[in-house]
């Protein structure tokens, strides 16, 4: 996996991005339902797309497309991995393939997100199970992109030959080492559980976006011991990091 893009200018109190201030966390964005309300519409759209992407792929009929779609999904947290697995589809087509609609038209977020994210001090990057193309337009869209050093998406998860997306241990073991942060400087914020606990088992720090349009978030009324911050909205991160970095 490597970064994709380095920001423009580099942060006033270092000459290397891998070299940050002892004093900087580094705050690791998940995607959908975090960074923007992707069960609002954006997750009926992707589903539709990605059926019909596998219908093209596999010349199968809608209803074992669908099957497929979730089983494999349900296995590796990823449909792509499963068709790369099984079927010896193109990953990078196949991404592209089911993520090719109108996506800024359906992206909806939280007021002021951009002013919101600039408060919050330190280096961001995303994090996500997302194709880089996707996650660029959604970013761009809700006029965040340049706030973020770095966006680390599927397309570039990949582990001896194999794709590592979260909650790969691998992966996020791979994301210390090039944040060259402590782990407890680093920060993962997602609407995941099981992202979080991989995080948590390296010693991340982890704040968990709830959102009920979540697969099994709606499964969870307390706070797991390995979610130090819960949220409602990234508005409420910026009155809850004192006490989650300490």
């Amino acid at each position: 996996m490597r970064a994709l893009r380095r920001p423009a200018a580099p942060h006033p109190c270092r000459h290397n991005i891998w070299r940050p201030c002892s004093d900087d966390p580094v705050w690791l964005f998940d995607l959908d339902n975090t960074l923007h309300d992707s069960s609002r519409a954006i997750f009926k759209v992707i589903d539709q797309s990605m059926t019909a992407a596998v219908v093209a792929s596999l010349q199968v009929d809608e209803d074992t497309a669908n099957m497929l779609r979730t089983k494999y999904w349900k296995r590796y947290g990823a449909t792509v991995i499963g068709l790369v697995k099984h079927h010896g589809i193109d990953a990078r087509e196949f991404l592209h393939l089911s993520h090719s609609f109108d996506i800024p038209s359906l992206v909806h977020a939280e007021a002021a997100l951009p002013y919101k994210l600039s408060r919050l001090q330190g280096r961001k990057i995303l994090l996500t199970n997302a194709p880089l193309h996707y996650a660029r337009t959604v970013l761009k869209t809700l006029g965040i992109l340049q706030q973020f050093e770095s966006l680390w998406a599927i397309d570039h998860m990949s582990l001896q030959g194999q794709m590592r997306p979260k909650p790969s241990l691998a992966l996020m073991k791979q994301v210390l080492a090039r944040v060259a942060v402590p782990a407890s400087r680093t920060v993962l914020i997602e609407d995941t559980l099981k992202n979080l606990k991989s995080a948590k088992q390296l010693g991340m720090r982890t704040v968990y976006v709830y959102h009920p349009g979540t697969p099994f978030s709606n499964l969870r009324n307390g706070r797991d011991s390995y979610v130090d911050l819960r949220i409602n909205s990234l508005g409420d991160l910026l009155t809850g990091r004192r006490l989650l970095l300490g």
